[in-house]
Formats: C-alpha cells, structure tokens, sequence
C-alpha cells in the first residue's frame, strides 16, 4: 500500500489487493495495493503486456477486478448498480486515449460538449462549459474547427478539455502523447502539468519511461505486478497538497 500522507479526505482512487485473472491462466493484475491522493501527479508505467493498461481500466471502474476492493471517492465501487457506477465515473473520472476519439464532423466545443451528456446538463450550458474548458486547454481560438482542421496536438488537448469539462476528481491518461511527434507530445505533457499545479490529480499510463521520470511519482509494473513506487526529484511539496 502506498504510505503517501492523508489529506484528511478519502483518496481519489484506492485498489486494495485486486486481482484481475482471464482464462487460461492469464492474471493481468496479481493482488495490486495502490492509493492515489488528491492532488497527485503520477505515472503508471511499464512495457507492453506489464498490466498497466488493466490498470487502467480497472482504477477508472471501466472493468472489475476479479478480487479485491477498489473504492473511488471512498465509495467501493462492487457495492454500487450500474446506473450508480455510471454517474460516479462521470461525476469523478475523465478519460484521455491516445487515439483522441473525436466524433469527426463535430467542432470542438460540441466534441467538449459532449463530455457533459450524461450528466443532464442543458444544451447551451454543455457549450458554455465547454469553451471554458477549451480555454484552458489554450484552444478557445479553436472552438469552431472540426478534427480535421486541427493537428494532432489539438486533437489531445480537445480531448483533454473534454476530460476536464465534468470537474473529475481524477483525469486518467492513456499513453497520451503515443500519437503526437515530440514537439507536440511536449506541449500536452506542459499542459498536463499545468492542470496538476492547478489542482486536477493525474494519473498518466505510459511505456516511455522518459516521461515517467519527469513526473513527480513513478508506480512501475512488471507481469501484473508493482515492482516500485517512488518519488522522484520532479516532485515538490506543492505536488501533494
């Protein structure tokens, strides 16, 4: 279990002792022990096949763990209905992929918008959020320009701002520069750090160890398993509040 300090409030994100097993034999994730905090920046990291994109989907209630507990915001998340599972992931998790998954022939304050559709929001205030949240993604000047109009690195922090548009307690990360060139991959990493000093938790799931290590906590996985959790020399007091 991580022995990062108590804000006094429940974690982002705690997994304790959770497994996740296919047939075959296959165990993608074996008796996992992590807590995220508010606040945070971290990496999940390791090579391909390591577990960390169970991980993923696990920590962001996407999938189950076939044991275990995993609670989000406190609440354990085996004790909840679909429909109660649904609104907490929206109310408390945001989705960045390396792909951007953008709806092409949308503009990018509808594709923000859409971040908002399930959570009952009126039309007209899905955009008005949504060009806050492209704001601070710095694309505000963008809102009106389609997927195709818009280079790869714009499509991420859409796709950011479009994790961001619900205020999530935590913005989970798949592999988000894996599609950009490093000028751009730069930028989004930049800006990932913004919202953290900002107050967004992140969790990054990367295989590039460069990034990991600029982050200010590198949790790494190897065969379904934690092999270290540590703090690097990126992380300042003001990381954890």
């Amino acid at each position: 279990m991580s022995s990062w300090p108590s804000t006094g409030s429940p974690p982002v994100v705690e997994l304790r002792r959770a497994t996740k097993s296919y047939p075959g034999g296959v165990h993608a994730l074996r008796a996992v022990d992590l807590t995220v905090r508010e606040g945070e920046l971290l990496a999940v990291v390791g090579p391909s096949g390591s577990g960390k994109s169970t991980m993923l989907n696990v920590m962001g209630t996407l999938d189950t763990p076939t044991t275990g507990t995993v609670e989000v915001a406190g609440y354990d998340v085996s004790t909840l209905s679909d429909s109660r599972l649904s609104a907490l992931r929206a109310r408390h998790i945001g989705f960045v992929f390396q792909h951007f998954h953008l709806a092409a022939g949308r503009d990018a304050v509808d594709n923000v918008a859409d971040g908002l559709l399930y959570a009952g929001v009126p039309l007209k205030e899905r955009r008005k959020r949504a060009r806050e949240a492209l704001a601070q993604v710095r694309l505000d000047h963008r809102g009106s320009h389609t997927p195709d109009q818009l280079s790869g690195g714009e499509k991420q922090r859409v796709a950011i701002a479009r994790a961001l548009v619900g205020a999530p307690r935590l913005l989970l990360a798949d592999e988000p520069t894996g599609a950009l060139d490093t000028a751009s991959g730069t930028v989004v990493m930049q800006l990932l750090h913004e919202l953290n000093a900002s107050g967004t938790t992140i969790c990054v799931i990367t295989h590039d160890n460069g990034i990991a290590d600029a982050l200010p906590r590198q949790v790494r996985f190897r065969d379904g398993e934690i092999v270290s959790d540590a703090s690097s020399a990126a992380r300042t007091d003001e990381v954890t509040p």
